[in-house]
C-alpha cells in the first residue's frame, strides 16, 4: 500500500505553543519524521529543554538569533541566521533566543515524528526565558 500524499500551505496562525514556548505551525509528517515551522518573536527567549526520543534538524528561514546546546559535557552557542542549518541530537539540552527585530523563523524536521508535549523535558536555562508571546530585550541577555 502506497503512502498518502500530503500538500499543505503554511498556516497563518500557530497551531500550538511548543513546550519551549515557541510558536509551532504544523506541516506534513510521515512515518519516519515530521516537519514544522517554528517562530520565536523578536526579542524572545525560549525555555531550555531536552528531548526524550527524537532528534531534530533546524534550517533558519528568517531572523537572527543564537542556539545554545549541551550534551555529554560539551557546550556551544551557534549563530542562527538565514541559510544556516543546525542539529539537535538525541539527549541534547538546548535553548534559543531571537536577537533581532523581526521574528526568527525556523523549519524543523523531527525524527521520528513528534510524539507530543511529554517529549520535552525541562532543563536549567542558559538564558532567562521570556513568557510565551512576550518580547524581551534584544541585547546580551545572559
Amino acid at each position: 500500500m502506497a503512502e498518502p500524499f500530503a500538500s499543505v500551505r503554511l498556516p497563518r496562525r500557530r497551531d500550538l505553543l511548543a513546550p519551549d514556548g515557541s510558536e509551532i505551525r504544523c506541516l506534513p509528517a510521515l512515518a519516519a519524521g515530521s516537519m514544522v515551522h517554528c517562530r520565536l518573536p523578536a526579542g524572545a527567549v525560549s525555555r531550555a529543554v531536552r528531548h526524550r526520543t527524537v532528534e531534530e534538524i533546524w534550517y533558519v528561514l528568517a531572523g537572527r538569533g543564537e542556539l545554545w546546546r549541551r550534551r555529554e559535557g560539551r557546550e556551544a552557542i551557534a549563530t542562527l541566521a538565514p541559510g544556516t542549518a543546525h542539529t539537535i541530537p538525541l539527549g541534547t539540552a538546548f535553548q534559543f533566543r531571537n536577537t533581532g527585530e523581526v521574528p526568527l523563523d525556523i523549519l524543523i524536521v523531527t525524527m521520528p515524528p513528534w510524539p507530543g508535549e511529554e517529549e520535552a523535558v525541562r532543563v536549567a536555562d542558559h538564558w532567562p526565558p521570556t513568557e510565551a508571546g512576550e518580547e524581551g530585550p534584544r541585547a546580551d541577555r545572559k
